[in-house]
């Protein structure tokens, strides 16, 4: 029967024996939806959604070490692998969602409603994500540590905080875009043959459960080691797990290959709105 251990050193890395049914049923689910955006991503080789499919992969490996760890809490190794990698998951589910939201803009032509010049959206936003991918990161390693535990979840606080920050950007940057082209929608636009509206309205629903998991995890490290959420096993499943899986499906969903073909319309020509020819 599986126990809680601590490690050779008596320090506990877990508060609480990882239930093994719970990890295998997010392994399963996570297996299955990462294997529709692979085979989407093969179909329609549309690569801005790679980090997206790579995400899954990491959900899925994260929660496999997480029910490996069910008979082994004394074991730093698969303590490390689930930490690192559910943590890191939701960093590349942003870089997808921040290059989708250039390609939407694109998409309508509408890069003059960006507050944001559109050859910097994504790289300012791709460029914070790395960021908190490897503060995170950093961090997730040193909680491991007893001695380095305390400054480990600092450090992944930090990258957490700098995370929803730069999500909030990405999310007023994607309203107002939106605002302005409400009122004075593009040419591309009015024809209403390009789904943009569609799309966005996708990536909110994605920030929004990225939002959620961010924020969930900046309560939990900011409670500290000994916390309410870091001792109860329910929280990471209804605010991580859960939020993730709803992400990865909403995208499946509403799969920005669609935009493709607009991208290359707007790049090689200029779209013209419907016109009624006039009576001689």
């Amino acid at each position: 029967m599986a126990k809680l251990e601590p490690l050779k050193s008596g320090y506990y890395v877990w508060h609480y024996v990882p239930s093994i049914a719970a990890s295998v049923i997010f392994t399963i689910i996570f297996s299955a939806i990462t294997a529709i955006h692979f085979w989407k991503l093969f179909k329609t080789k549309v690569r801005f959604t790679i980090p997206f499919a790579i995400g899954g992969l990491f959900e899925l490996v994260g929660y496999a070490a997480r029910a490996a760890c069910t008979n082994q809490t004394g074991k730093l190794m698969p303590f490390i692998i689930q930490s690192i990698f559910v943590l890191l998951a939701p960093t590349l589910f942003a870089a997808a969602v921040y290059m989708v939201l250039a390609r939407i803009i694109r998409s309508v032509n509408g890069e003059k409603y960006s507050p944001i010049r559109i050859n910097l959206v994504t790289k300012i936003f791709v460029t914070c994500d790395i960021l908190t991918f490897f503060i995170q990161g950093g961090g997730g390693g040193l909680m491991a540590q007893s001695s380095m535990a305390k400054m480990g979840q600092n450090i992944i606080l930090a990258g957490l905080i700098l995370q929803i920050i730069t999500f909030v950007l990405f999310l007023t940057t994607a309203i107002v875009f939106q605002r302005r082209m409400g009122a004075n929608p593009t040419p591309a636009a009015v024809q209403g043959d390009v789904p943009w509206k569609k799309h966005l309205y996708s990536l909110y629903g994605v920030s929004a459960m990225i939002l959620v998991r961010s924020v969930f995890r900046v309560i939990e490290y900011g409670l500290g080691n000994d916390g309410y959420l870091l001792g109860h096993e329910w929280a990471t499943y209804v605010l991580d797990a859960l939020p993730m899986f709803i992400a990865m499906v909403c995208f499946a969903v509403w799969y920005p290959s669609e935009l493709q073909p607009f991208l290359v319309r707007s790049d090689s020509e200029e779209v013209v709105p419907y016109s009624v020819p006039l009576k001689a």
